[in-house]
């Protein structure tokens, strides 16, 4: 029986799939697959050390890019401080999800869309600004986000400004409340779309969504406000058009960054109805039936039994792709 050392903590909602009721939610998946799953909750390096020797596992899966208190924003890491990731690295430990180098250019949005824009593959135009930078001459409407954050934190209708003025109080407003610079990206008014990236070689599938809200929830805008998120408010439906090319952007875009096992591009149509990718998201939510993974899962593969059996196999595909990746 494979054993699975799952690693949480305080900031497992912030940075990764969930709090740790969604935790315990991937653990009975885990253990209803013929699998056995222990949970390491940790609050500190020192808890994080001390769970990686007590417990017996074949592989790790992190809800966590780094160790943090914060409940409720990503951020960086301190100094030098190394990642999960790099730490499993270094230990030689077999883990779900893309390595540390990965973890760290996707959370680094600004780094995402550079790697992606010299591969030629479609993002918005884009820069990082602090509020001591110069603004430069661009587009309006702009759209402004803090650089390392997840889930629409940071976003609400001011978030979409119209000039140099709106801009810089927005840029003032990401660096004083999220310690961070501002991301400054090119406005982008259409549909929203996301696409689920499973598993590797013969276990990879692509798995497109529409992201969908009713329009009265909206503000001045139709976009992704924080309270929007996670509260079971966005539905994914079937995507009916430009279904291959979001595929195929994604498909792109995953080898273009390296990303294993369970990673999520989204994207939105420009003003010609041209999709960019906007994010991608290394650790995507797994809230059953709520979170974009599942929904978009039991949209490709429902199952009789109903959505929880979905998510199981949902959860299994992740671990058994994984495992297989190392030839366990």
């Amino acid at each position: 029986m494979k054993k699975i050392l799952i690693i949480t903590g305080p900031a497992g909602d912030a940075q990764g799939w969930g709090d740790i009721n969604v935790t315990q939610s991937v653990k009975k998946a885990i253990d209803d697959s013929g699998k056995n799953a222990t949970i390491a909750f940790v609050n500190t390096m020192e808890e994080f050390y001390s769970s990686l020797e007590k417990n017996e596992f074949d592989i790790a899966w992190s809800a966590l890019y780094h160790i943090s208190g914060k409940s409720e924003t990503i951020g960086m890491s301190e100094g030098d401080e190394k990642w999960v990731a790099d730490i499993f690295d270094d230990k030689g430990i077999p883990y779900i999800g893309p390595d540390a180098k990965t973890m760290k250019e996707l959370i680094h949005k600004t780094t995402t869309h550079s790697i992606l824009d010299s591969k030629n593959i479609a993002v918005p135009y884009h820069y990082q600004l602090t509020t001591s930078d110069l603004i430069p001459d661009i587009a309006y409407p702009a759209f402004v986000k803090p650089s390392y954050e997840s889930r629409s934190v940071g976003i609400s209708d001011e978030s979409v400004v119209h000039s140099p003025q709106e801009l810089q109080k927005r840029i003032d407003y990401i660096e004083n409340n999220f310690e961070q610079p501002a991301l400054v990206e090119e406005y982008l008014p259409g549909t929203e779309y996301t696409v689920l990236m499973l598993g590797n070689g013969r276990h990879q599938k692509f798995l497109p969504g529409k992201v969908v809200v009713d329009p009265s929830m909206f503000g001045k805008y139709p976009i992704l406000r924080s309270d929007l998120r996670g509260v079971g408010v966005t539905k994914i439906e079937t995507v009916s058009q430009k279904k291959e090319e979001l595929i195929e952007l994604c498909r792109q875009a995953m080898e273009a960054l390296n990303c294993l096992d369970h990673v999520r591009a989204d994207m939105r149509l420009d003003a010609d109805g041209k999709p960019k990718i906007i994010e991608v998201n290394g650790i995507p939510g797994l809230k059953p039936v709520k979170s974009w993974s599942p929904q978009i899962f039991s949209l490709n593969y429902p199952s009789p039994d109903g959505p929880i059996e979905d998510y199981r196999k949902l959860i299994d595909h992740i671990v058994t792709s994984a495992l297989a990746r190392y030839n366990l």
